[in-house]
């Protein structure tokens, strides 16, 4: 049976995996001629050389950033190739796999694995008998036989033989180390010129002048050097990374955490949204049913109305007719009076409203969604959606404006519908019958020209030119209709102008009543009264004043609500009181 089909067996028996050190990573089997890389990785020769070649040295130029004297240290066609574990860039001997170093610390663990995978291990001597024991200084199994002639041997009397069991359970058992020239003989030399463990025999003929020294002396030397190594600059770096890496963990942990709590926030603050707007869904819903039923309910009273009003006019049509055209002369004077009577109270007063004012909506969307207008805050979270209604509701209507209330004679006023529904929302839509009146209450004939305009959201512009002062009523319908609170009292008031004359004190008034009261401007008045001022006899003498104009013979009496601040010259401005 090969090799790798004992592998493959060995790991059917146990029914678990082998030990991962006696693996190779790439063909994932128990080691076969294990190779060490560069990087300290070991895997098998055989799958070393079917790594495919990252590049090859040619000598003819540095490749891969490396210096040309690191390149000139390259021997020609060195092969780089990539390792199967960390991915770095190794170097791979001319000679191909089978120069690298083989790990005997991974035969060791093939060799423990088949143990423990293929039984009882044979007498490494005779070859026929169960090895027992094993000699620690010849590392050879062997059974009861070879065991008792070993130490009958003077010259192995003295190794320590102990049994397998016992090497066994404390975990000593271990394979010898063979010379690749002498299979027989173990590597007990070192030649420091070859950097080889070399055996007795290959120290005697092929390294005989090389200072050959033992294993255990030359051990003490490199293997000081490699602690040195180890324990002053690798041992420290590596609890630096372990640092550095439990960081990188315990923030990845409190990554994941945050990002956990963040996702339940956000789930949560999903679920709560949800539910607001699920609720808002629902109220939208019944606001909408609300304008359904409110609507559908005007529909059917208008044609409850409008059945009537045509039955009761189409059968007073019907009978007058029918009298006119069937009766004679004396069944239609008999019946004139009631009929008349009857056709013209349905003429003056039955039920006939405007057409503008029944169906506004003809047959079109009385209600709309608007899905993008604000609709408040519930819990900190904003909605959006609302209901609208197109049918507007009189009572719900709004005037406003400086010019519903006050007036300038000769200026415009102004003021604004804003036509609303029944939940007092603004309707979303024009071409409303809107009509507008601004008439005088004292005076017949006297009503101003109004300007509607329509500003396609719901709001109309009112504006007119006030006419003479005084009161007046403003009627503003919708729909042939008053809204809420018309007519509105309009008062117009008077406006003065500033005078372009001098205004002067009566002289009269001012002296007491003297004729011979003269103004600083030596004006005089009909009458013999030599200073400006009233021209008529027997004037009560209140202070007020007059303003003259061009002349002073011209001047008149200003009412006495109007007033003004006295100049030091005597001269006025008139205020209305």
């Amino acid at each position: 049976m090969s090799q790798p089909e004992q592998r493959g067996d060995a790991e059917q028996q146990t029914g678990s995996p082998p030990n991962p050190r006696a693996v190779c990573n790439v063909c994932t089997r128990l080691f076969r001629d294990p190779k060490i890389l560069p990087c300290l990785h070991t895997f098998c020769a055989d799958c070393v050389g079917r790594l495919e070649p990252f590049a090859v040295s040619s000598r003819k130029r540095p490749e891969d950033g490396r210096s040309e004297a690191a390149e000139a240290d390259r021997p020609a066609g060195t092969v780089t190739v990539l390792c199967p574990d960390c991915d770095s860039e190794v170097d791979l001997p001319a000679s191909g796999p089978g120069g690298l170093s083989t790990d005997h610390l991974a035969l060791h663990e093939v060799f423990l694995e088949t143990l423990a995978t293929d039984g009882p291990l044979g007498c490494d001597l005779c070859g026929e008998g169960g090895a027992e024991s094993r000699c620690d200084v010849c590392c050879v199994n062997l059974c009861a036989f070879c065991c008792q002639a070993h130490r009958r041997q003077k010259r192995t009397a003295s190794h320590p033989v102990p049994r397998l069991e016992e090497l066994k359970s404390r975990g000593g058992l271990r394979r010898p180390v063979l010379c690749s020239l002498h299979p027989d003989q173990e590597p007990r030399l070192f030649c420091p010129p070859c950097d080889l463990p070399v055996c007795l025999e290959c120290a005697a003929a092929l390294h005989r002048d090389h200072g050959c020294r033992r294993a255990l002396d030359a051990v003490e030397l490199h293997g000081g050097r490699i602690r040195e190594v180890v324990a002053a600059r690798l041992r420290p770096r590596m609890e630096r990374l372990k640092e550095s890496l439990q960081k990188v963990e315990i923030s990845q942990e409190a990554l994941q955490a945050g990002v956990d709590a963040a996702a339940n926030e956000v789930r949560a603050f999903a679920r709560a949204y949800a539910s607001v707007v699920e609720d808002h869904c629902l109220s939208l819903q019944h606001r909408l049913e609300e304008l359904h039923v409110q609507r559908r309910s005007q529909l059917h009273l208008q044609q409850a109305q409008l059945q009537q009003a045509l039955l009761d006019v189409g059968g007073a049509v019907d009978f007058a007719e029918r009298l006119l055209s069937r009766g004679s002369d004396v069944e239609v004077l008999s019946a004139k009076g009631v009929t008349l009577r009857r056709l013209t109270g349905l003429a003056e007063t039955g039920y006939d409203p405007h057409p503008a004012t029944i169906a506004p909506d003809d047959g079109g969307a009385v209600v709309i969604f608007v899905a993008g207008e604000p609709a408040g805050e519930v819990g900190g979270f904003p909605l959006v959606g609302a209901i609208h209604s197109m049918a507007v509701d009189l009572a719900r209507c709004s005037v406003e404006g400086e010019g519903l209330l006050r007036g300038v004679e000769g200026e415009r006023g102004h003021f604004t519908l804003v036509c609303r529904d029944s939940a007092g929302q603004q309707v979303q839509r024009g071409g409303e019958h809107v009509l507008v009146s601004v008439v005088h209450k004292e005076k017949e004939d006297c009503a101003l020209e109004v300007t509607v305009s329509d500003g396609a959201d719901g709001s109309y512009g009112v504006s007119y030119a006030a006419g003479e002062p005084g009161p007046y009523a403003v009627g503003v319908c919708v729909k042939g209709q008053h809204v809420k609170g018309s007519p509105f009292a309009l008062q117009v008031k008077r406006k003065l102008r500033r005078h372009g004359g001098t205004f002067h004190c009566c002289s009269f008034c001012s002296s007491g009543g003297s004729k011979e009261a003269r103004c600083g401007c030596a004006g005089s008045m009909p009458g013999g009264f030599k200073g400006c001022g009233h021209g008529h006899r027997g004037h009560p003498g209140r202070p007020h004043w007059s303003c003259c104009g061009s002349t002073a013979e011209r001047s008149e009496c200003l009412p006495p609500s109007v007033v003004a601040a006295v100049s030091p010259r005597g001269h006025l401005r008139t205020v209305e009181l």
